[in-house]
């Protein structure tokens, strides 16, 4: 059997997570629900997740609405973190947000973020970046927060690096 050429790998893991995402739906009682929207490009997502007194998320979940690469990185996103401590799922969206705006990663980090690193080539895609971290965004703002419960919205225009608009690599 041939092997696969990355973009085909690439585009293979994007369509099954966006086509036949395993977390998106509505969960019962989450502790933490946030909005993220990304009004440059109209992603909009709700992350939900169950964390235990222990720090451990022990469920997640989304809805909303977006593109491709939005839905499917944030379900990406969930299997990564999901029975990982906090700091661990935060550590995991620094590694996320540092590949997406050019950092190279060792094959140890590229192997903690799984099937998500499989995302890194959007860095040459100014315009999706904002989309491919929309979710995780989200979550390091949930996690970030030092809340233990509660919803809220946040509307993500900048990015980690203090640039704006959809150019988050600059």
């Amino acid at each position: 059997m041939p092997c696969m050429d990355l973009k085909t790998l690439y585009s293979e893991i994007l369509n099954e997570h966006n086509i036949r995402p395993t977390h998106k739906g509505t969960m019962e009682e989450p502790s933490i629900v946030l909005r993220g929207v990304n009004p440059s490009c109209g992603d909009d997502i709700y992350l939900q997740l169950k964390v235990g007194a222990d720090g451990k998320i022990s469920d997640g979940s989304f809805s909303g609405s977006g593109c491709a690469i939005s839905q499917a990185s944030v379900d990406m996103m969930l299997d990564d973190i999901i029975g990982r401590t906090k700091e661990d799922a935060l550590r995991l969206a620094e590694l996320f947000t540092g590949m997406i705006q050019g950092r190279e990663l060792t094959d140890e980090e590229l192997e903690d973020l799984d099937e998500a690193a499989a995302l890194q080539n959007i860095r040459h895609m100014p315009a999706r970046v904002k989309c491919a971290v929309l979710g995780w965004h989200t979550m390091q703002e949930m996690l970030g927060s030092g809340r233990e419960s509660g919803s809220g919205h946040s509307d993500h225009c900048s990015c980690t690096n203090g640039t704006s608009g959809t150019d988050c690599t600059s």
